[in-house]
């Protein structure tokens, strides 16, 4: 239908970044479409004691009136907004909430309606090069590459019983029984517990009280729960528990040799061969970590420099969106058992900021997709697979993540845009330091 051919349409500002927008239409034309859709319907209806386009017109509007005009008056309402936003320069942020309207007169002969939504902000950019980011300056010492063959030989070690008192990484075997006031509690009690010495498996007190402690002895060890303790039942509050040793174990470290090697895929070239394995791991472990913490840092600085006004359609769209992938990682799959919502706000609003100061940075200096470093980047995503190549094109040939990817690009190269053109200062921070969050 030509519906909206004489379209009238007023704007108003409301509350921050909502508009109310109230659209009308001439009644007749809603009418007729009305009368030409119920006319087709009779044609190709099929009721029950009436032949196919004999339906008298009456029976018609009586058994598909409603539903008809339910549909025209949808469509009136769909065709004439993105009619009525695009004639006015608007830019909704999430979808409308429509309001039917009365007809002013009784002769007004106007189908109204009021449609509310958030507009998309002006965002006003400061200045680039008044901006201050700190990059951290990250190298790969011999010494790190020779801590990380520590932490592999670890991973492989094995337990052997010792006749001696425990000491720190050692593993003990024990039972404990636990009372407070004298009362045994919920979680209290166990049987053939391993625990490491010294690693802060169990609160720190109880922890302390497993040194030195050798097979067969039992000792009572006095508790204070942590007053932001898990257990809220137990949170600030002194336990006694009983503990009886069953043996203790000391680790034994394989050496670095050519079955080691073997363990970890490095068939040739033995100890050096796995070094320089381990190195270009370490290497590209800290590439992603730097270009993580380098994006987090720019952002960080843009949105303090910029204030952003935020569409409340458009962080609640990223609460759901945030909400879904955390039951998706939580297995969890029943509404009801969601994580709360207000959990992610936070998150959202930062989000849904960086989101816009993005966009606007796109916009304004014309930084468009490059390709070839999204194909670089689906090479580096790949180079982990038994078969990169094969992993290369698992990507190009799935729409959702080749999106993800370009999303990474495109953020990659505004930060890059913004860097070239801030104020930066580099830090030099120890490999372990940067890699575990201390800097």
């Amino acid at each position: 239908m030509n519906a909206g051919s004489d379209l009238q349409v007023s704007v108003e500002a409301s509350a921050g970044l909502e508009r109310r927008m109230t659209v009308s239409v001439p009644a007749a034309e809603i009418e007729r479409e009305i009368e030409s859709r119920l006319a087709k319907v009779g044609r190709t209806a099929k009721l029950r004691g009436f032949r196919p386009g004999k339906i008298p017109q009456k029976v018609v509007r009586q058994r598909f009136g409603s539903q008809v005009r339910e549909e025209v008056l949808s469509d009136v309402i769909r065709t004439t907004y993105s009619r009525a936003i695009a004639e006015h320069n608007l830019n909704p942020a999430g979808g409308p909430r429509i309001e039917p309207l009365p007809a002013e007169g009784a002769n007004d002969g106007r189908f109204a309606y009021r449609a509310v939504f958030e507009v998309y902000p002006e965002v006003a950019l400061g200045e680039l090069e008044k901006l201050e980011i700190e990059i951290p300056k990250v190298e790969i010492e011999p010494a790190d590459v020779d801590a990380m063959i520590e932490k592999l030989r670890l991973q492989r070690a094995e337990w052997r019983t010792v006749e001696r008192k425990s000491d720190a990484n050692d593993r003990v075997v024990i039972d404990y029984d636990g009372t407070i006031d004298g009362e045994p509690f919920q979680g209290g009690s166990a049987k053939d517990v391993t625990l490491v010495v010294g690693a802060g498996q169990v609160i720190e007190d109880f922890d302390k009280g497993l040194h030195g402690l050798e097979a067969g002895d039992e000792k009572t060890i006095k508790v204070k729960f942590p007053k932001d303790y898990r257990a809220e039942n137990l949170a600030g509050k002194k336990a006694v528990f009983t503990v009886k040793v069953h043996r203790v174990e000391e680790r034994v470290l394989p050496p670095v040799d050519e079955e080691f090697c073997k363990a970890f895929g490095v068939t040739e070239g033995g100890v050096e061969a796995l070094k320089s394995e381990v190195r270009s791991n370490m290497e590209r472990e800290l590439a992603e970590r730097h270009r993580a913490t380098v994006k987090t840092r720019t952002f960080d600085a843009l949105l303090q420099a910029n204030e952003v006004p935020l569409p409340a359609a458009l962080v609640e769209q990223e609460i759901t969106a945030l909400q879904a992938e955390a039951m998706r990682q939580m297995g969890v799959q029943d509404p009801a058992s969601a994580p709360a919502r207000d959990s992610f706000r936070e998150l959202a609003r930062r989000r849904v900021a960086i989101g816009l100061l993005i966009q606007e940075l796109m916009r304004q200096h014309k930084i468009k997709l490059d390709r070839t470093r999204v194909d670089k980047r689906i090479e580096e995503l790949s180079v982990p697979y038994e078969n990169p190549a094969e992993a290369a094109q698992y990507y190009r040939g799935n729409r959702n993540l080749m999106a993800q990817v370009e999303a990474a690009v495109l953020e990659e190269q505004v930060v890059d845009f913004v860097l070239e053109r801030s104020q930066k200062k580099e830090r030099v921070v120890p490999f372990d330091e940067f890699m575990n969050g201390r800097a």
